[in-house]
């Protein structure tokens, strides 16, 4: 079993996260990818956040009869904060010890890790893999895993992978940009401006139905 884990507030889910989720699950032939909302985010502020039910909710609508791609509540059966190494571990103590567990993320998301809970923990979990688009942080990529990581991690130019003799491996993954951002619909939404084609028809019903950022 290739299990993913594609962990974020999704606050809303929208296309750029489907079409990514979607790539990653290609390119790393994943026998499931679990889309996994945070209940409370402990980097997020709470100003404009949906309830974590709304959110899971939109999630479970926008994977609807999308082939691989689940959307998982783990995250909201917990009390608050929501950290990653706590749901990683729950992974990993109750999968298939033949079971390979991938966490997906952000570049961005991936620059801060070091601010994480038990942040080098995560490594010796679960692999990593930080989704990258073309620029600077990609170029510091390296210097950034070995300075807050591990200097033994060694990249592979033919798997575009970060390896460590101990930990599992960091891969980077260039996914196709589109240029959507939640907080530009939230935003579209509080000044009554359309969100068609930037998330799913379900998904823009759904936040329309509940009033949700207004």
């Amino acid at each position: 079993m290739r299990l993913g884990l594609f962990g974020g507030s999704f606050n809303p889910i929208h296309l750029g996260h489907l079409r990514a989720a979607v790539e990653v699950r290609e390119a790393f032939n994943l026998d499931r990818l679990l889309l996994i909302p945070s209940a409370h985010p402990p980097h997020k502020e709470r100003r404009d956040m949906a309830e974590a039910i709304d959110r899971l909710k939109m999630v479970d609508l926008a994977v609807q009869n999308v082939p691989f791609l689940e959307a998982c509540n783990i995250e909201l059966t917990r009390p608050a904060p929501s950290y990653t190494i706590d749901t990683l571990r729950y992974f990993h103590n109750h999968s298939d010890p033949r079971s390979a567990i991938y966490f997906v993320v952000g570049i961005d998301a991936f620059s801060e890790i070091n601010t994480w809970k038990s942040y080098r923990e995560l490594l010796a979990t679960a692999h990593f893999i930080v989704m990258t688009r073309p620029g600077p942080r990609v170029k510091n990529l390296q210097g950034f895993i070995h300075t807050n990581i591990s200097s033994q991690y060694e990249y592979r130019p033919e798997s575009n992978e970060y390896r460590h003799p101990q930990w599992y491996s960091i891969f980077c993954f260039d996914i196709t940009h589109l240029d959507i951002s939640a907080t530009q619909i939230r935003e579209k939404v509080r000044l009554g401006r359309s969100i068609r084609f930037l998330v799913p028809d379900a998904v823009e019903y759904f936040i329309m139905k509940k009033g949700l950022y207004k």
